[in-house]
């Protein structure tokens, strides 16, 4: 398998070899920073090395060629509002093409193996404790309103939708964690969850909403706890 390897490369190459003087340059410059050509050329040997097979250089040079292209796009098209979303983009079309390689390479890959049950199973699982699961909890506990002036102050202070997402994030970690069998990763997600977030409600003073997020995390850790116990059965 060379998919490990060439993601190791990647991180080196992206991460902890260049340094921010390069991005500095080739932001300022794109296409005519030689900083620009001194990365694509880093990284297609670090894919050689990682590979260490002479007779795999067609993937170094293929991974040369296409991180140049990746690269000269976004240095091409972002603008300072949307630096982050091509970061993103980048580091995804990158990734993909890691992805694609090592597939192609792989005598033995077949797609049918994606799609079996196993997979299936738990592809469902995720999708089910991300956002499905939010819209489920958020239906349950709508019976309750605790919004009062202090509530409306306390919401404008917070990021938004931060509750939705790491209510999903911590889902997520549930399920891997009763997956891999730690559940005592459970008992500290509980935990740090508690510290953060129930001191601050102390500090509101508001019982009542105290008591609205207290039913909003037992169910999404509930939720996640039976879905993980179900997918292992």
């Amino acid at each position: 398998m060379i998919f490990i390897p060439l993601i190791l490369a990647h991180l080196l190459g992206d991460f902890i070899l260049q340094p921010n003087s390069w991005v500095a340059d080739k932001e300022q410059k794109r296409g005519g920073s030689i900083y620009l050509y001194i990365h694509i050329l880093l990284h297609t040997v670090l894919a050689f090395l990682f590979l260490w097979n002479f007779n795999l250089w067609w993937i170094a040079l293929i991974i040369g060629v296409t991180h140049f292209l990746i690269d000269w796009a976004k240095l091409k098209f972002q603008a300072p509002k949307t630096k982050r979303t091509w970061f993103f983009i980048d580091q995804i079309a990158h990734i993909l093409v890691i992805v694609a390689i090592s597939i192609f390479y792989f005598p033995y890959f077949k797609w049918e193996d994606f799609f079996n049950p196993e997979n299936l199973k738990l592809f469902t699982a995720f999708v089910f404790l991300s956002v499905p699961s939010s819209i489920l909890i958020k239906t349950i506990i709508s019976i309750w309103t605790p919004i009062t002036i202090e509530h409306s102050k306390l919401q404008t202070e917070s990021l938004v939708n931060a509750g939705k997402y790491i209510g999903i994030l911590e889902r997520l970690l549930v399920f891997v964690f009763i997956l891999v069998n730690h559940w005592e990763g459970v008992g500290f997600m509980i935990a740090a969850k508690s510290v953060f977030r129930f001191s601050d409600l102390a500090e509101a003073k508001q019982r009542k909403l105290t008591e609205y997020v207290l039913i909003g995390t037992l169910l999404s850790f509930g939720i996640a706890v039976l879905t993980g116990i179900l997918v292992k059965i």
